[in-house]
C-alpha cells in the first residue's frame, strides 16, 4: 500500500499526496525536532518540508525507501532553517551593534538591544520597515525604496524620522 500511495503521488494524484503527507507528518516533525531543538523550529521545518515536497515528489525515482529519500529532504530543510536563523542572528547584531543607534559598550549590551529592538518594532510602521530594511537587511536606501515601491528620499526621510524618534524614546547616548 505505501509504495503504491507513493508512485500514485508521484504521478500527480492530489489525494495520494495529501494521504502520503498525513502518514509521514509525524515523522518529519519528529526529525525536524530532533535536528533543531525546538518546537517551534521543528513546526516550521516540518511545514516547509511538506511544501518542498509538493514539487520534490516528481522526483522521487525510487532508487531508495521513500523515508530515506524524504529524511533527506528533512534534514536539508533543517540545516536550511538554521542557515537562516544564523543570517537573521548575524543581522540583528550587526543592526543592534551600529555605532550610530549604540553608544559605548558596557556589560548591559544585551539589555540594549532588547530595548532599541522594542523600540523599532514601536515605531510607525514605514519608519520601521525602512530601519529594518536598511540596517537590519542591509540594503542601500534605493534597495529599500524598491523593495517598499517609494522614492529613495522617502526612505531617507523614514530613518531619519525614526532615529530622531528612537533618540527621543531612548535618549541621545543609546541612539
Amino acid at each position: 500500500m505505501g509504495a503504491e500511495l507513493v508512485n500514485r503521488a508521484v504521478k500527480g494524484d492530489r489525494e495520494a499526496f495529501g494521504r502520503l503527507i498525513e502518514r509521514h507528518y509525524d515523522f518529519v516533525h519528529a526529525v525536524a525536532w530532533r535536528w533543531s531543538g525546538s518546537e517551534t523550529d521543528a513546526e516550521d521545518i516540518a511545514q516547509d518540508v511538506c511544501i518542498r515536497l509538493g514539487s520534490a515528489i516528481c522526483g522521487f525515482r525510487g532508487t531508495s525507501r521513500f523515508r530515506t529519500w524524504l529524511y533527506t529532504l528533512t534534514l536539508n530543510a533543517a540545516r536550511d532553517h538554521r542557515r537562516r536563523q544564523a543570517r537573521d542572528e548575524r543581522k540583528i547584531a550587526a543592526y543592534a551593534s551600529d555605532p550610530a543607534l549604540n553608544a559605548g559598550s558596557g556589560s548591559d549590551d544585551e539589555d540594549r538591544r532588547e530595548t532599541l529592538w522594542a523600540a523599532v518594532r514601536a515605531l510607525p510602521e514605514k519608519q520601521c520597515d525602512a530601519v529594518l530594511l536598511v540596517y537590519a537587511e542591509g540594503l542601500s536606501h534605493a534597495a529599500a525604496a524598491d523593495v517598499l515601491g517609494c522614492s529613495e528620499a522617502t526612505i531617507s526621510w523614514h530613518v531619519h524620522e525614526a532615529r530622531k524618534r528612537l533618540r527621543t524614546l531612548l535618549g541621545k547616548e543609546a541612539v
